[in-house]
């Protein structure tokens, strides 16, 4: 390893075996100088004119022993020295050399460079790195081992350093850099609506909501980041993405968080949890339906906040909005007689219920409460092409991507179809796309009635403007749809699993259809008292088995 010494003291430094060769990195000018003695290791081209040079004969053949050490040299003993340009000549792509060896010094803030080489082999030269890492009034020392590869160039066959990023880290990939600064946004300590602190140790489906929370409050919370040296990844589309994320490689010092509460209720979170334990599939969501707070959230797999982020097909959970489309205008009356056939055929496709059933002279009530396809679409040739996407926005705040809740979520689509596709629409298939919270959030406004934009953390930390509906139903269409959700938890398809729950209750339940799927997702949408809930279970079958057991459980406790 290199020593720092006086320039006086190089010629008793003992010399370290390289291949043969003796060798050893001593100081100079308060860097290490690569020596190599013991044999014709001083690199001929040196030594040569260029018009000499020029009439050489291109070289080939396997490099000599004298080569790979002559050019190790060079090139170790300049980037020692901080002799960029000398360090950069010595490899076959100079520009790109030259670029990340400044870089190496001036962004990654790396000095006092020490190299240490091994033993060559079949060309490659090892090496270890020791030095420090300095940022501003913080320093820490960085070590670790790298390679290099010595190779004829291209059209003169002499030896030069087969130039890669990995050259100067093992970490790094060709088009990255090495960084060292503050690390993003300052962490963040998350809390319970009661103080409690929020880890994924205890709740283990926050692990995405925790990193939105300091990716939006980071710098707010009145923390600070840390100091670290991180590989940067290049930023050519696909090769940013096969390389991965940016990586940290030393932390030189801790962030201090800050502090953000949250609305969420550490019991109802632990019970949200276990009820999507071992589901990997399965999500779920808790709202106080007057405020609009989120109570809990869980997701059975932590990779993805399919919970708040997920874009699904609902299924017949959107039957609820579109029974108040159809209680509004008349198209459908609770106690009067609605047709569900067997088939409907609208826009060249032939829509069917669930084991082809029919209610012979039912209600409306009836064809809610047991989830009618045929009932919803054989209204469609009655509204235009824009009528539920009006009614999911102006009633019920979805589609509208305005939704500020604290951190990422997606907030529903309903865009405007026409023809069959507007037609499945109806019955939560086509084009629409909800998550468990926009799906709770319905079941909210139902219950409350008008729409409470969802949040986790309250506008008034941040001075946000929460999204609002541009109006409610009238008193009539609410008591309506109330009375169509209420009767399914009691008699319809939600009833099993609703059984036991009780009090002011109402819920309705979904199967969505999904192209290359065994068995449709299941959805379960449901309110109790000031409680609204929702959950998916993808690939789960039918709601009222799946998704529903895990929102009913949740209301119960929640009282």
């Amino acid at each position: 390893m290199v020593s720092r010494r006086g320039a006086g003291e190089r010629r008793r430094t003992k010399p370290a075996v390289i291949g043969g060769v003796a060798a050893v990195l001593v100081a100079g000018a308060g860097f290490g100088a690569y020596a190599v003695y013991g044999g014709e290791a001083e690199a001929e081209d040196t030594a040569r004119t260029k018009s000499a040079a020029a009439q050489e004969k291109v070289k080939t053949g396997p490099l000599t022993a004298t080569e790979v050490t002559g050019t190790a040299e060079r090139f170790l003993t300049a980037w020692q020295q901080g002799d960029v340009t000398a360090a950069a000549d010595a490899t076959d792509d100079a520009e790109a050399a030259k670029a990340l060896l400044t870089g190496y010094a001036k962004d990654a803030r790396i000095k006092d460079v020490t190299l240490t080489a091994g033993t060559p082999a079949e060309g490659k030269v090892p090496f270890s790195v020791k030095a420090t890492v300095a940022y501003e009034k913080t320093s820490k020392p960085l070590t670790y081992d790298s390679a290099l590869t010595v190779v004829r160039r291209d059209g003169d066959g002499e030896p030069r350093v087969d130039w890669h990023a990995a050259v100067v880290h093992p970490e790094l990939k060709d088009g990255d850099k090495l960084v060292t600064g503050k690390a993003g946004d300052p962490p963040v300590k998350a809390l319970d609506r009661d103080g409690g602190e929020l880890t994924t140790d205890t709740y283990p489906s926050l692990g995405t909501v925790l990193d939105s929370l300091r990716e939006k409050y980071g710098d707010k919370a009145g923390g600070s980041p840390g100091i670290e040296l991180r590989v940067v990844r290049g930023d050519e589309g696909d090769e940013k993405e096969k390389a991965g994320a940016d990586k940290t490689l030393l932390e030189l010092s801790k962030g201090t968080p800050g502090t953000v509460k949250t609305t969420l209720d550490p019991a109802l979170q632990a019970a949200a949890e276990k009820q999507v334990d071992g589901k990997k599939q399965a999500s779920v969501v808790l709202l106080r339906a007057s405020t609009g707070e989120i109570l809990a959230a869980a997701n059975g797999g932590h990779g993805f906040n399919t919970a708040f982020q997920g874009s699904l097909a609902p299924g017949s959970t959107m039957k609820v909005i579109t029974a108040s489309m159809l209680l509004e205008k008349d198209l459908a009356s609770v106690n009067e007689q609605h047709p569900c056939p067997k088939y409907f055929t609208y826009g060249g496709w032939k829509f069917q219920n669930d084991d082809e059933f029919e209610i012979k002279d039912g209600t409306f009530k009836a064809s809610f409460a047991r989830s009618c396809n045929t009932a919803f679409i054989s209204q469609a040739p009655e509204l235009k092409d824009d009528d539920l996407t009006k009614q999911a926005k102006e009633v019920f705040g979805l589609s509208m991507d305005n939704w500020s809740v604290g951190v990422s979520t997606f907030d529903g689509r309903v865009p405007v179809q026409s023809q069959a596709q507007m037609a499945a629409s109806l019955i939560g298939q086509g084009g629409v796309r909800m998550n468990p919270l926009n799906m709770a959030s319905v079941s909210a406004t139902v219950k409350s009635g008008s729409f409470h934009q969802p949040y986790l953390v309250a506008p008034s930390v941040d001075g946000r403007k929460l999204a609002t509906a541009s109006r409610t139903m009238s008193g009539a269409t609410l008591g309506a749809l109330r009375e169509l959700m209420s009767y399914t938890a009691a008699a319809g398809t939600a009833a099993e699993a609703m059984a036991g729950v009780g009090g002011d209750m109402g819920a309705k339940t979904g199967s969505a259809e999904v192209d290359g799927q065994e068995k449709p997702n299941g959805w379960f949408t449901a309110y109790r008292g000031d409680v609204a809930a929702a959950g998916v279970v993808q690939q789960g079958g039918h709601g009222g088995e799946t998704a529903g057991p895990i929102v009913a459980a949740l209301l119960k406790q929640a009282g």
